[in-house]
């Protein structure tokens, strides 16, 4: 199995949660991270002044915050591909938090 590599080059927020990111290869996504910003790690982000720190890491070239959240440069390159499953994923860590916490 070949894992692509890609690098984000730059973003612009178009709107809250959402970036346009444009990658090393020429090829730019709008992602609206809004449907996956839950549990632990990525629940964080539903505050828009935390969301808006995102910054681009220069060593693995992707986007990340403060709080330790970021995406493989794949995932977000891909990522009409990957919102399907990236969205039932964020619905299990909804549940894991909510086995862990009871509420």
């Amino acid at each position: 199995m070949i894992h692509e590599i890609h690098r984000v080059i730059s973003f612009e927020k178009l709107a809250p949660f959402t970036l346009r990111v444009q990658f090393a290869d020429g090829a730019t996504q709008a992602i609206d991270f809004l449907p996956i910003l839950k549990g632990e790690l990525y629940g964080p982000l539903q505050n828009p002044t935390v969301f808006d720190q995102v910054r681009i890491d220069p060593e693995v070239h992707t986007l990340v915050w403060p709080n330790g959240a970021d995406f493989d440069p794949a995932i977000l390159h891909n990522w009409p591909q990957s919102i399907s499953s990236l969205k039932a994923l964020a619905e299990q860590w909804v549940s894991e938090d909510h086995d862990r916490t009871g509420t």
